[in-house]
């Protein structure tokens, strides 16, 4: 046993990334509580907060303790939250309330509520163009919002549904299109979509995560596949393995490694440095924790997570009846390594 150890940590100081990559494991619980379900969570690194959308409210925790800030309430169905880099304002896309909601991330008041299209879900900032892009699940559109005056600016047509979004820092948009399986590009300069590519073999695309220095996209999909994307060339380029039920992705740009979420109860860790993109450790977390947020200071991986009870029997309408969520038990698992 001296003697493995040894060779690990000799492994260790010559390999110290993939020592990181194999290191993760559950370090901490933070109870949350209260009823409702819940989706997409933002990690604030610099200031050290989590925004947790929680049903008809965005609960703020501290990432340095776990306590409770405050919450962001009067919402009706919370998606995402995207930040201005001012440091002053958020926006939350209000699934139930057809808007973006504009808040002041000091006193967590909110100062405006904008109607947008059909259950805004996917939301980001943009900073080229200073807009904030809400992602309109049922009406299949994007809602382009200005950050300056908070007005609608553009709504641009979809080819289907859009999921998760990200922007490149340099004018563009990427959206996955879940029932098309494909990305589709945007350019914020001129409101119009400018590209499409297919992500075969990565089916129902969800979760997305970037590397901007590589220039890669992150889309986890069905089937346990993580669809790898080129986007300056617009092409798939790898489909690496990973759990089944994705939702969420994460990326490290010091770490070179892309995270995906799983419904099964993990999450899998892609090495994005090596041929092949491979699945370099799977954590086991908890069934059901797959939304998930990443913080790059410190690395570590927020998951929500609830307990759940026996499903219902299944009907002639519903083959496989979700399991109802055990009230109170809702909270925020801690990945480290």
């Amino acid at each position: 046993m001296r003697f493995s150890r040894l060779e690990a940590a000799a492994c260790c100081l010559l390999l110290p990334l993939t020592c990181a990559a194999q290191s993760y494991h559950v370090s901490d619980h933070w109870q949350i509580g209260g009823e409702g379900g819940w989706d997409y969570l933002l990690s604030d690194d610099a200031a050290h907060r989590l925004y947790v959308t929680h049903g008809p409210k965005v609960e703020v925790l501290d990432t340095a303790s776990g306590k409770l800030i405050g919450s962001i309430t009067g919402l009706k169905g919370t998606h995402g939250v995207a930040l201005n880099p001012d440091g002053k304002t958020g926006y939350i896309s209000d699934g139930g309330g057809n808007a973006i909601v504009v808040f002041d991330r000091a006193s967590l008041n909110v100062v405006n509520k904008i109607t947008v299209g059909t259950n805004p879900d996917g939301i980001t900032y943009e900073p080229a163009t200073k807009t904030v892009w809400a992602f309109n699940g049922r009406s299949k559109n994007v809602s382009v919002m200005s950050a300056t005056n908070n007005q609608v600016v553009a709504t641009i047509a979809l080819p289907g549904k859009p999921e998760f979004p990200q922007a490149d820092g340099d004018g563009y948009v990427y959206v996955n299109i879940e029932d098309k399986n494909e990305i589709v590009k945007l350019d914020a300069k001129t409101n119009a979509v400018v590209g499409t590519w297919p992500l075969t073999g990565c089916d129902s695309p969800s979760g997305m995560a970037i590397d901007r220095i590589q220039h890669r996209l992150f889309s986890v999909c069905d089937g346990k596949k993580m669809g790898v994307s080129n986007y300056t060339a617009g092409k798939l380029v790898a489909l690496a393995s990973i759990g089944d039920g994705p939702d969420a992705a994460g990326f490290d740009g010091k770490l070179h490694l892309a995270f995906s979420s799983n419904g099964e109860g993990t999450i899998s860790i892609v090495n994005t440095s090596k041929p092949g993109y491979p699945t370099v450790q799977t954590v086991t977390t908890v069934k059901g924790a797959r939304t998930m947020a990443y913080d790059a200071l410190t690395g570590r991986i927020f998951l929500s997570a609830a307990k759940y009870g026996p499903p219902p029997a299944a009907t002639a309408t519903t083959a496989r009846p979700r399991p109802a969520v055990v009230p109170g038990s809702f909270e925020i698992m801690v990945v480290s390594h």
